[in-house]
């Protein structure tokens, strides 16, 4: 189910108490609201919570309005959800959300008490980059490429046939999905193996886009990891079965100090697992297509990977 929250962010800017009204609207969505902020920006309740939303609410939104006037951009996901719920053969209610962010994240994805959800921050998506919300300044036509790759997350999340660690380990939260927590209980492989999942999920749901687009790079940053390839994969072998939050951190999370991206004597680029990832599970797509390697465990992944390959095993 699509869910717009823009209107009521835009109306809660425009209200006589803009941070009164602000606050109303958290109310009427803190479910979904607080696990955004908690997963992708700081703890609602935290002490900085206060200041991120000052700067939100005092930001200049002129293109944000543009992007509203110019563009149907619930059009735009509507047709995009339609599509995800083909090709990923989605089997779980689940929704998507527009919605305006405080800068902490593009887009992401949820699981709130067993439900799936997708979000998409509009701010990031107007064109231009916009300093005082942070905003990316990615091109709108970018959003169905999005909204696949986060709606893809959900179906490794929650499927029943999904036999992912990831959904193992939503399941004993409780049905609920914490970047943090997931990120220090999931071995390497699997969170790598999920991003990979991913973007072969957004190039079946939103054909069309280079390659570079679909793993969010730079063209610059897409070269460097070619040349990286063989690299990448000998140094991470070894800690394919490994846990730790710094794994996460390292080899999928921007804004990284270069020193946490330390490996072997390189400091490799910014989520460079996005690339990894999609190497490690192009083989279990092209035998069994994206909606049944969404579900695939990553040991699985890893034997469609080995016989593409021609690796033998016992």
């Amino acid at each position: 189910m699509l869910v717009n929250l823009v209107p009521e962010f835009i109306a809660a800017l425009a209200a006589p108490d803009p941070l009164e009204a602000y606050h109303r609207y958290l109310d009427d969505h803190r479910p979904v609201l607080a696990a955004y902020w908690h997963n992708y920006v700081v703890d609602l309740d935290g002490p900085h919570a206060a200041d991120v939303i000052r700067r939100a609410l005092a930001a200049e939104r002129r293109d944000l309005v543009t992007l509203l006037t110019d563009v149907d951009v619930a059009g735009i996901a509507e047709e995009a959800l339609g599509r995800c719920e083909i090709q990923l053969d989605m089997d779980r209610a689940t929704d998507l959300y527009l919605m305006v962010g405080v800068g902490g994240a593009n887009a992401g994805e949820l699981v709130v008490s067993g439900r799936g959800i997708a979000f998409v921050c509009l701010e990031h998506f107007t064109g231009r980059p916009n300093p005082e919300t942070l905003g990316l300044g990615l091109a709108p036509s970018l959003l169905p490429l999005w909204i696949g790759h986060e709606l893809a997350h959900t179906v490794r999340y929650t499927s029943p046939g999904s036999r992912s660690e990831l959904r193992r380990i939503v399941e004993e939260a409780n049905g609920c999905y914490d970047y943090w927590e997931s990120g220090s209980r999931a071995t390497l492989r699997e969170l790598l193996v999920n991003e990979g999942l991913a973007v072969a999920a957004a190039r079946a749901v939103a054909p069309g886009f280079d390659v570079w687009q679909y793993l969010g790079y730079g063209r610059r940053q897409y070269r460097r990891l070619r040349e990286l390839d063989a690299f990448l994969r000998r140094v991470t072998d070894p800690e394919m079965d490994h846990r730790g939050l710094g794994y996460r951190l390292r080899y999928l999370a921007g804004g990284t100090s270069p020193s946490a991206r330390l490996v072997s004597g390189k400091v490799i680029p910014e989520r460079a697992g996005y690339y990894l990832g999609l190497q490690m599970v192009e083989a279990m797509v092209n035998e069994q297509g994206v909606a049944a390697a969404l579900r695939a465990s990553p040991a699985e992944c890893r034997d469609a990977d080995e016989r593409a390959s021609g690796v033998q095993t016992a």
